[in-house]
């Protein structure tokens, strides 16, 4: 391996690392803002699952993205390096704004500007694309529904328990369970696409051959990154997630980390690569709207959805400008 391949496997993993940054979130927002852990044990929670993810789930989500984005002769390490720079600097963006904006999406933004910007739009896979854009709309729409429904179906079946204090006060020991579910899937999701960009870079050196799978060494490293990352927190998306959007208890807290842990298992089984961001969002609004629609913040879900819109545009103009002189050398 060359240094310049060492050192852009190095980039990949500070990406993974500032991806477990930025979607802390994502797993501890909800156990943060219901007090049933305090923020130093929430991240180590949610680092843990985070990490072992990989006990439980295959690589396919990882397969996608190094081989059913981009076209994957396309990829040298001028490319992928340029698109792990777009999709940072979009996180970097969004971080300092407090916005929840989804890292997934910032990298297959960064991968598919860097691959145009190389050898022009024939480069990206129109399937792998439409199956990622079709998922953007569906996963906070399924997140949503299914939060919605698990809380109604839980106060529906606890309805004697007219207190609502004492519901809540039963429900934070199964909100640990909840939150240790939704960093299991957030592990398996968004680890797995550090992995698919580190395999595709392998592949197009000419160290691994195209049809090999994800080496052991990448799945520790990608997962001890994205864990550490986690360990680091993002406090202020924090804040927007777990208080901003709607006021959470441990019960609706619990219901919306459901909601969103069996989306995710479901997509990284069938190896769609979706956002957390997008699906935790759609969960707690769907919570949310379960007292009433003015419960929801609709002012401060907007700025996140112009967010989410604008991330794969935003992370693939950097690419494309990144990977420049790189062709122009």
């Amino acid at each position: 391996m060359t240094p310049a391949l060492v050192f852009v496997i190095l980039v990949a993993l500070c990406f993974d690392f500032f991806n477990g940054f930025h979607d802390a979130a994502n797993s501890i927002a909800t156990v943060v803002s219901t007090r049933v852990l305090t923020p130093s044990l929430a991240v180590i929670w949610a680092a843990f699952f985070n990490f072992i993810a990989f006990l439980i789930f295959g690589t396919k989500v990882a397969a996608t993205i190094a081989k059913g984005v981009v076209q994957p002769e396309v990829f040298t390490t001028a490319v992928i390096f340029a698109g792990l720079v777009g999709a940072i600097v979009w996180d970097v963006i969004t971080w300092f704004f407090g916005l929840p904006t989804s890292s997934s999406h910032a990298l297959i933004g960064g991968m598919g500007g860097a691959a145009v910007a190389k050898a022009g739009w024939s480069a990206l896979i129109a399937d792998g694309f439409r199956k990622i854009a079709v998922f953007i709309v569906l996963s906070p729409i399924i997140g949503l529904l299914l939060g919605f429904t698990i809380l109604v179906g839980v106060m529906w079946t606890f309805h004697r328990n007219r207190r609502v204090d004492r519901l809540n006060k039963g429900f934070r020991r199964t909100q640990l369970v909840s939150a240790a579910a939704f960093s299991i899937g957030h592990g398996a999701n968004d680890a797995q696409k550090t992995m698919g960009v580190i395999l595709a870079l392998l592949i197009g050196a000419g160290v691994l051959p195209p049809s090999a799978g994800v080496p052991l060494w990448v799945v520790l490293s990608a997962h001890a990154a994205i864990g550490l990352g986690t360990l680091s927190g993002g406090w202020r998306i924090v804040h927007t997630m777990g208080s901003k959007i709607t006021k959470l208890q441990p019960v609706s807290g619990m219901s919306a980390e459901t909601a969103a842990a069996a989306t995710l298992f479901f997509t990284a089984h069938a190896g769609i690569p979706v956002s957390t961001t997008h699906t935790i969002t759609g969960a707690i609004v769907g919570v949310g709207s379960t007292q009433r629609l003015s419960a929801v913040r609709w002012g401060v879900a907007r700025r996140v959805v112009w967010a989410w819109v604008l991330t794969i545009p935003g992370s693939f103009a950097v690419a494309w400008l990144t990977y420049l002189p790189f062709k122009l050398g």
